[in-house]
């Protein structure tokens, strides 16, 4: 369906944009913490050993540094992993990547495992929807009380909007897996061995295809 080849790569878009955005936020201030105190130190030094220029430089590095002000990407780089968990919750459970214990389903013969299966996918869309409900509710408690964060004065019910939203993403993930498997049997899985963009080798055709390799001694010819 083209709506929901639409809603894969949006989420796979917001997921790695706030990646990204959190990534590269969190490398300025960084930059911005420690370049603000070595620049001031380094001044500092600079003066009492008689190098005017240098600590010239450094003290104006210092108040260019200064001159930012970073006091709100904390709270903007936590709001942006509480979106990203979310919505890549909800991509993992497309995908396959969830963590889960599957020692006892193993051991189950097939239409007891299937049952088993379908019940826990049930459980999860079940619960994800009353958590996004839940969500939603506080959100419209958010947007009645008008609350903003500290830093950013960023209204909280959009702040908040990722509970309900993501939760329900997931839980119609959880669907669209438990209808796949009634149908075929299989559930979505990830191979950590496979790199995007690299084609697996087949190893028996590569060793079928290999020609031993000469091997020349002093002496004599090749073996």
């Amino acid at each position: 369906m083209l709506l929901r080849r639409v809603v894969d790569h949006l989420e796979e878009w917001l997921i790695a944009t706030l990646i990204a955005g959190a990534t590269g936020l969190i490398f300025v201030s960084v930059v911005h913490r420690y370049g603000t105190g070595l620049s001031i130190d380094l001044s500092k030094w600079a003066a009492a050993h008689g190098l005017m220029t240098l600590a010239a430089i450094e003290k104006s590095i210092f108040l260019w540094f200064s001159s930012w002000d970073l006091s709100w990407s904390q709270e903007l780089c936590i709001i942006m992993f509480v979106w990203m968990a979310k919505f890549g919750a909800a991509y993992g459970v497309r995908t396959g990547v969830h963590v889960g214990v599957d020692v006892v389903l193993n051991n189950l013969n097939t239409p007891s495992r299937r049952r088993v299966i379908l019940f826990g996918l049930l459980c999860g869309a079940f619960f994800t929807f009353v958590v996004g409900s839940f969500g939603a509710r506080f959100v419209g408690h958010m947007f009645a009380t008008g609350q903003r964060s500290n830093d950013l004065e960023a209204p909280m019910w959009i702040v908040y909007l990722a509970i309900p939203l993501g939760s329900w993403l997931m839980c119609t993930r959880f669907l669209q897996v438990a209808w796949a498997f009634r149908r075929t049997g299989e559930l979505p899985h990830t191979d950590e061995s496979h790199v995007e963009g690299i084609e697996p080798v087949d190893e028996q055709a590569l060793g079928a295809g290999t020609a031993p390799i000469a091997v020349a001694h002093v002496g004599g010819g090749a073996r």
